[in-house]
């Protein structure tokens, strides 16, 4: 198969509804509404780095602590009797004391914006505005372990939230945000990983994940996906899978 066919390939093979149940937007399936869908998706963005059978448990915590009503068990700051300020390990590098600092910087997003789609709807127009406004707002609040404190890096998490928020017409992601969002605005989620399978099909020449390849990348896949760029996402999931 040609770079092309095998695009299209893994991606039709690898969006479906099968996809969630081992991926972290599995979660956000789990909730009804609006709200509940986008704060138990942020926080799961967030978690998501490491083993899937080690951050999963810390992302089902959180929905179970909340009985499924993760907007207002932020918005209402009852996630303080769950995750206390203190300096016990939540998951890795993140402590309570860590996750409890970033709750709260989310509670007062929520209290100034009601929630995270109308910030976001506010404060940016495409995808990298939406990146820019999610890292600004947390760096404004000294968040930088949980949040990237600016676009510098690849900003793997905040892209993948954002890909869940804006794709439509998926069995996977929500499209929440697709009428003010363009989906052919939004940037690769861009790991190690992803980066060496982009190198291998030849959609990138780059040694390190960083927002400059991210974007580079983008730009390759949406010759590919015009219209839904991040479609490639699945696409180069399946390949890593079967290579």
């Amino acid at each position: 198969m040609n770079i092309k066919e095998t695009l299209y390939h893994y991606a039709d093979i690898y969006e479906t509804k099968d996809f969630l149940t081992s991926d972290p937007s599995w979660f956000m399936h789990q909730v009804c509404g609006n709200e509940n869908q986008e704060t138990i998706a942020f926080i799961a963005s967030c978690l998501s780095y490491g083993n899937r059978k080690q951050f999963f448990p810390k992302i089902q915590y959180i929905l179970d602590c909340s009985s499924h009503q993760v907007y207002e068990w932020v918005a209402s700051g009852k996630f303080e009797r769950d995750i206390p300020d203190n300096s016990n390990c939540y998951y890795r590098l993140f402590t309570n004391h860590a996750m409890n600092k970033f709750l709260h910087a989310l509670k007062d997003l929520i209290a100034e914006h009601e929630s995270i789609g109308q910030y976001v709807s506010h404060h940016s127009s495409d995808g990298f505005s939406a990146i820019t406004a999610i890292s600004n707002y947390f760096s404004s609040k000294d968040i930088e372990a949980v949040v990237p404190k600016d676009t510098t890096s690849a900003c793997k998490r905040v892209c993948m939230f954002l890909r869940w928020m804006v794709r439509d017409n998926s069995p996977v992601d929500l499209g929440l945000w697709s009428h003010y969002i363009d989906k052919r605005s939004l940037i690769m989620p861009l790991d190690t990983h992803v980066m060496h399978e982009a190198v291998h099909l030849g959609l990138s020449d780059c040694k390190s994940p960083s927002m400059a390849a991210a974007k580079k990348i983008t730009s390759k896949l949406s010759k590919y996906f015009p219209d839904d760029p991040l479609k490639g996402d699945f696409a180069l999931f399946g390949y890593g899978v079967n290579h």
